[in-house]
C-alpha cells in the first residue's frame, strides 16, 4: 500500500480521501520550524521495513528554507537499504544546512507560498506514478 508522510495541511486535505496520509505535526502542534520531524518518523518507517518511493529532498527549495515536506511511501517486506541511505544522507543534509542558516521566522503568507509549492510537486509526483 502506497501513502504519503508530510507536515503539509494542505496535501494532506487534498489527498486524504484518496490515498492513506501519514500527518506530522510541527512542534507543539503548531506550524512547523523544519521538515527535519517528517525525515525523522520517515527514517523509524524504513526502519520497520517501509520503501521511499520519492526522493525526501525532492524540489529545487533548500532544506533550510521551507519548513514543508511530503513524500510517498509504500509498504516493504524487509529493510530497505537503499531507502535507509537516502533517508539518512537527507538528515545529514537537513542538519548541515540549519547548521548553516536556521530556516527563517516566515511570514504566514510565504508559509503559504511554501505550502502550495510542495502540494503542487506532490500533485505532479502522483500523476506522473499513476496513483489516479
Amino acid at each position: 500500500m502506497k501513502f504519503i508522510v508530510t507536515n503539509n495541511d494542505y496535501v494532506r486535505d487534498k489527498f486524504k480521501d484518496i490515498l492513506k496520509v501519514d500527518f506530522v505535526e510541527g512542534e507543539g502542534g503548531g506550524e512547523p520550524t523544519t521538515y527535519l520531524p517528517v525525515l525523522l518518523h520517515i527514517r523509524d518507517l524504513v526502519h520497520a521495513g517501509y520503501k521511499l518511493l520519492t526522493h525526501p529532498l525532492s524540489g529545487s527549495i533548500k532544506p533550510n528554507e521551507t519548513p514543508y515536506k511530503s513524500v510517498i511511501m509504500e509498504e516493504g517486506k524487509a529493510l530497505d537499504e537503499y531507502s535507509l541511505s537516502l533517508i539518512e544522507g537527507a538528515i545529514a543534509t537537513m542538519q548541515k544546512f540549519q547548521d548553516i542558516e536556521k530556516t527563517p521566522n516566515w511570514l504566514p503568507r510565504v508559509l503559504d507560498d511554501f505550502k502550495v509549492v510542495d502540494l503542487s510537486l506532490m500533485e505532479n509526483t502522483i500523476l506522473k506514478l499513476g496513483h489516479f
